[in-house]
């Protein structure tokens, strides 16, 4: 297979996860859509205001934001086929990735504790499928990397594996730009309604 052949199927692959991609984006579009129109339907119940804890957001912002930087330095070892710096990002985009999580675990909790679960409101509901479909796409995501780590392991950094870790890092970066939105438009906003 010549240099050509491997650059050719990288950019096809490459093509088809992005079409992937978006068609995910128009999807979390539509959830944002949907919140938009029912962020005031909180049926007498709390708004964002009374249940947002911008501490904890900035904390997951963090998170999420430091992972995206630790995946990029795994990619640029994967490339360079340098173990250590790929393994090394690879664990701390992981680590990262699930405090993101166990922070929004906790606000989940906290939140259904407090009576206001996804059945209490039309908002509420909105709110729990937006920001969980977020929260379930990194946790497929960090299934992904541990995937990815152990494919490394097993079969070295062969052209096929680079090009699924070119798709993993195209996937954890588009979560971190779907974060930004969320953090801007729920959060941010919410506290200010």
């Amino acid at each position: 297979m010549s240099q050509t052949d491997t650059a050719s199927k990288r950019i096809i692959v490459g093509y088809g996860f992005w079409i992937f991609l978006l068609s995910d984006i128009v999807m979390f579009a539509a959830f944002f859509a949907t919140y938009a129109v029912l962020v005031e339907a909180t049926a007498g119940g709390p708004s964002g205001r009374q249940l947002f804890n911008l501490r904890n957001v900035e904390i997951e912002t963090a998170c999420l934001l430091l992972s995206s930087f630790t995946c990029g330095l795994a990619a640029i070892g994967a490339r360079a086929r340098r173990a250590a710096l790929f393994h090394g990002a690879m664990m701390a985009t992981f680590i990262l990735g699930a405090a993101f999580l166990a922070v929004e675990g906790r606000e989940f909790t906290n939140m259904v504790a407090q009576g206001a679960g996804p059945t209490r409101s039309a908002f509420l509901s909105a709110f729990f499928i937006l920001v969980g479909c977020h929260g379930l796409h990194v946790s497929i995501g960090l299934l992904w990397l541990l995937t990815m780590m152990a494919q490394v392991v097993a079969k070295g950094y062969r052209a096929d594996i680079l090009r699924r870790m070119l798709c993993f890092s195209l996937f954890w970066h588009t979560l971190d730009i779907i974060w930004v939105a969320l953090f801007s438009v729920v959060y941010l906003m919410g506290v200010e309604t």
